[in-house]
């Protein structure tokens, strides 16, 4: 996975290994820019992302809404949500406030496939986005890092066959999103990746929904 902006953190690595006063005056110039961004640019990166996610091509990958706690009981079992750690009320609040934004920003309906815990497929019917399939290589391996790498390959070999003709969101976990992309998402976060003609995914942005 490939970032479009890695080439920020590459050149904060090559001013901090050069001692002259070009590349120190670069460090403090690219800081400056950081810290001079202001709301409305933050807007106008938002809308291009959901521009781009309208367009094709596109996967808005999703961590489920709030479900406070860590992992999951160690009773789980999968289709008893009883046995699970779920979503709260502020989760299931954010969750709704999640499906309103992407309508907002004109997509009324998108293809929703989620992780089969029950917070990732709360989040997903609460998008109100249409109906939600679940897709087994979404589910989270926090308990069983073995399966990192298989269902990481099994979700690239599936988006790979995707069409993408209209927008696709995948609700599914921290782990699974931090695996695929290297991104560390919030809870309610969006991470939107693009489909490269070679296949490759890259991401373009990320959405924070609260």
């Amino acid at each position: 996975m490939r970032s479009e902006s890695t080439f920020i953190s590459n050149l904060l690595r090559q001013s901090l290994t050069c001692s002259t006063p070009v590349g120190m005056g670069l460090l403090i110039a690219v800081f400056a820019c950081v810290l001079c961004s202001t709301p409305a640019q933050s807007s106008d990166r938002d809308a291009a992302l959901w521009s781009a996610l309208r367009s094709g091509g596109h996967i808005a990958l999703l961590r489920h809404a709030v479900a406070p706690g860590t992992g999951d009981p160690p009773e789980f079992r999968l289709g008893d949500c009883q046995t699970q750690r779920n979503l709260s009320a502020q989760g299931r609040a954010q969750a709704a406030r999640i499906g309103e934004l992407f309508r907002a920003h004109g997509i009324q309906s998108a293809q929703v496939f989620s992780s089969q815990w029950c917070r990732c497929l709360e989040t997903a019917r609460l998008l109100g986005l249409g109906p939600v399939e679940e897709r087994p290589f979404l589910n989270s391996f926090f308990n069983d890092y073995a399966q990192r790498q298989p269902q990481t390959t099994k979700l690239r070999e599936w988006l790979n066959k995707q069409p993408l003709r209209e927008p696709i969101v995948l609700v599914t976990h921290q782990v699974n999103m931090t695996a695929l992309t290297g991104v560390y998402p919030g809870s309610g976060e969006l991470v939107i990746v693009r489909r490269a003609e070679t296949g490759e995914l890259v991401v373009v942005g990320t959405i924070e929904t609260d």
